[in-house]
Protein backbone atom coordinates (compact mmCIF):
# COMPACT_ATOMS: atom_id res chain seq x y z
CA UNK A 1 0.00 0.00 0.00
CA UNK A 2 1.69 3.58 -0.78
CA UNK A 3 0.88 6.42 0.97
CA UNK A 4 1.42 10.12 -0.08
CA UNK A 5 3.99 11.71 2.12
CA UNK A 6 2.59 14.66 4.27
CA UNK A 7 5.56 16.88 4.24
CA UNK A 8 3.48 19.91 3.19
CA UNK A 9 0.66 18.99 5.57
CA UNK A 10 3.06 18.87 8.34
CA UNK A 11 5.09 21.46 7.49
CA UNK A 12 1.71 23.84 7.13
CA UNK A 13 0.36 22.70 10.76
CA UNK A 14 4.00 24.37 11.77
CA UNK A 15 3.21 27.09 9.94
CA UNK A 16 -0.01 28.06 11.36
CA UNK A 17 0.95 26.71 15.30
CA UNK A 18 3.77 29.03 14.84
CA UNK A 19 1.63 32.16 13.37
CA UNK A 20 -1.13 31.18 16.33
CA UNK A 21 1.55 31.49 18.79
CA UNK A 22 2.87 35.42 17.26
CA UNK A 23 -0.63 36.38 17.00
CA UNK A 24 -1.67 35.30 20.32
CA UNK A 25 1.22 35.03 22.57
CA UNK A 26 4.15 36.72 21.28
CA UNK A 27 1.78 40.27 20.34
CA UNK A 28 0.18 40.62 23.57
CA UNK A 29 2.69 40.36 25.59
CA UNK A 30 5.39 41.52 24.24
CA UNK A 31 3.91 44.85 22.88
CA UNK A 32 2.27 48.20 24.64
CA UNK A 33 0.00 49.69 21.59
CA UNK A 34 -1.70 48.31 19.62
CA UNK A 35 -2.29 47.95 15.30
CA UNK A 36 -2.55 51.60 15.08
CA UNK A 37 -2.40 54.20 17.98
CA UNK A 38 -4.55 57.61 17.82
CA UNK A 39 -3.16 60.61 19.57
CA UNK A 40 -4.70 63.82 19.39
CA UNK A 41 -5.95 62.69 15.54
CA UNK A 42 -2.47 61.82 14.32
CA UNK A 43 -3.01 57.86 13.60
CA UNK A 44 0.51 56.15 14.03
CA UNK A 45 2.00 52.80 13.58
CA UNK A 46 1.21 50.60 16.95
CA UNK A 47 3.54 48.11 17.95
CA UNK A 48 1.35 45.30 17.13
CA UNK A 49 1.20 46.08 13.19
CA UNK A 50 4.32 44.31 12.05
CA UNK A 51 4.18 40.90 13.84
CA UNK A 52 0.50 40.72 13.36
CA UNK A 53 0.74 40.90 9.70
CA UNK A 54 3.94 38.81 9.74
CA UNK A 55 1.67 35.81 11.39
CA UNK A 56 -0.70 36.56 9.57
CA UNK A 57 1.01 35.73 6.09
CA UNK A 58 3.04 33.02 7.57
CA UNK A 59 -0.49 30.74 8.94
CA UNK A 60 -2.33 31.88 5.48
CA UNK A 61 0.96 30.48 4.27
CA UNK A 62 0.61 27.60 6.39
CA UNK A 63 -3.34 27.32 5.35
CA UNK A 64 -2.10 27.03 1.66
CA UNK A 65 -0.31 24.64 2.22
CA UNK A 66 -2.28 22.46 4.55
CA UNK A 67 -5.05 22.70 1.84
CA UNK A 68 -4.13 23.02 -1.62
CA UNK A 69 -0.50 20.39 -1.78
CA UNK A 70 -1.37 18.18 1.45
CA UNK A 71 -2.43 15.13 -1.21
CA UNK A 72 0.33 15.61 -3.95
CA UNK A 73 2.36 12.67 -5.04
CA UNK A 74 5.00 14.85 -5.72
CA UNK A 75 6.31 16.39 -2.20
CA UNK A 76 9.08 14.61 -0.30
CA UNK A 77 8.97 12.39 2.26
CA UNK A 78 10.59 14.05 5.42
CA UNK A 79 13.94 12.92 6.16
CA UNK A 80 17.10 13.48 8.28
CA UNK A 81 18.41 15.48 5.43
CA UNK A 82 15.57 18.09 5.82
CA UNK A 83 15.78 17.95 9.50
CA UNK A 84 19.25 19.21 9.24
CA UNK A 85 18.50 21.65 6.86
CA UNK A 86 16.32 23.36 9.36
CA UNK A 87 18.23 23.15 12.21
CA UNK A 88 21.10 24.91 9.93
CA UNK A 89 18.09 27.85 9.01
CA UNK A 90 17.27 28.18 13.03
CA UNK A 91 21.22 28.35 13.45
CA UNK A 92 21.35 31.05 11.18
CA UNK A 93 18.57 33.11 12.77
CA UNK A 94 20.18 32.84 16.06
CA UNK A 95 22.86 34.45 14.40
CA UNK A 96 21.67 36.99 12.81
CA UNK A 97 19.17 37.89 15.19
CA UNK A 98 22.57 38.27 17.76
CA UNK A 99 24.53 39.74 15.05
CA UNK A 100 21.63 42.22 14.93
CA UNK A 101 20.88 42.82 18.35
CA UNK A 102 24.62 43.59 19.34
CA UNK A 103 26.00 45.33 15.78
CA UNK A 104 24.82 48.45 17.40
CA UNK A 105 25.83 49.07 20.55
CA UNK A 106 28.77 47.35 19.69
CA UNK A 107 30.08 49.88 17.20
CA UNK A 108 28.64 52.94 19.86
CA UNK A 109 30.85 51.44 22.39
CA UNK A 110 34.22 51.01 20.08
CA UNK A 111 33.95 53.76 18.06
CA UNK A 112 30.89 55.93 18.69
CA UNK A 113 30.76 59.30 20.65
CA UNK A 114 29.98 59.49 24.50
CA UNK A 115 26.42 59.16 24.82
CA UNK A 116 25.05 55.57 25.12
CA UNK A 117 23.27 53.54 22.14
CA UNK A 118 20.40 54.21 24.34
CA UNK A 119 20.43 57.43 23.61
CA UNK A 120 21.46 57.23 19.83
CA UNK A 121 19.52 54.29 18.61
CA UNK A 122 17.17 56.69 16.60
CA UNK A 123 20.08 59.01 14.88
CA UNK A 124 21.55 58.21 11.88
CA UNK A 125 23.63 56.32 10.98
CA UNK A 126 23.28 54.11 14.80
CA UNK A 127 19.73 53.27 14.30
CA UNK A 128 20.72 51.37 10.94
CA UNK A 129 23.91 49.31 11.86
CA UNK A 130 22.65 46.53 13.32
CA UNK A 131 19.47 46.27 11.28
CA UNK A 132 21.55 46.53 8.45
CA UNK A 133 24.22 43.96 9.08
CA UNK A 134 21.38 41.63 10.31
CA UNK A 135 19.17 41.63 7.04
CA UNK A 136 22.06 41.65 4.79
CA UNK A 137 23.31 38.18 6.93
CA UNK A 138 20.27 37.07 7.06
CA UNK A 139 19.10 37.85 3.17
CA UNK A 140 22.95 36.53 2.17
CA UNK A 141 22.47 33.15 4.44
CA UNK A 142 19.35 31.87 3.14
CA UNK A 143 20.12 31.89 -0.56
CA UNK A 144 23.54 30.46 0.09
CA UNK A 145 21.69 27.79 1.89
CA UNK A 146 19.33 27.06 -0.46
CA UNK A 147 21.94 27.36 -3.01
CA UNK A 148 24.38 25.33 -1.35
CA UNK A 149 27.31 28.00 -2.05
CA UNK A 150 27.78 31.72 -1.16
CA UNK A 151 27.86 34.48 -3.79
CA UNK A 152 28.33 38.01 -4.52
CA UNK A 153 24.99 38.17 -5.84
CA UNK A 154 23.46 36.85 -2.63
CA UNK A 155 25.32 39.85 -0.33
CA UNK A 156 23.94 42.34 -3.30
CA UNK A 157 20.63 41.29 -3.08
CA UNK A 158 20.88 41.26 0.71
CA UNK A 159 21.97 44.76 0.28
CA UNK A 160 19.38 45.61 -2.18
CA UNK A 161 16.50 44.20 -0.07
CA UNK A 162 17.97 45.67 3.50
CA UNK A 163 18.10 49.14 1.64
CA UNK A 164 14.47 49.19 0.12
CA UNK A 165 13.36 48.26 3.64
CA UNK A 166 15.20 50.88 5.13
CA UNK A 167 13.66 53.35 2.66
CA UNK A 168 10.22 51.68 3.00
CA UNK A 169 9.51 51.58 6.36
CA UNK A 170 12.68 54.05 8.15
CA UNK A 171 12.99 57.09 6.33
CA UNK A 172 8.65 57.75 6.12
CA UNK A 173 8.19 57.70 9.70
CA UNK A 174 9.50 59.82 12.27
CA UNK A 175 8.33 57.37 15.42
CA UNK A 176 9.78 54.45 13.82
CA UNK A 177 12.48 52.61 15.51
CA UNK A 178 13.87 49.45 12.79
CA UNK A 179 14.43 45.93 14.72
CA UNK A 180 16.14 45.79 17.01
CA UNK A 181 16.14 49.20 18.48
CA UNK A 182 12.83 49.44 20.03
CA UNK A 183 13.76 46.84 22.62
CA UNK A 184 17.46 48.04 23.34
Amino acid sequence: MHRTPRANLYLGLVCLVFAVAIAGLWVPFDTDSGLLETVRRRVSIGDALAPTIAAFFIGFGGLLLMVSDRNANDQPALSAVHLRFIVALVALLVVVFSVMRWTGPLAVALVGPEEPYRILRDTAPWKWLGFAAGGVLLVTGLIAAIERRMSLRAVLIGLGVVLALIAVFDLPFDDLLLPPNGDV
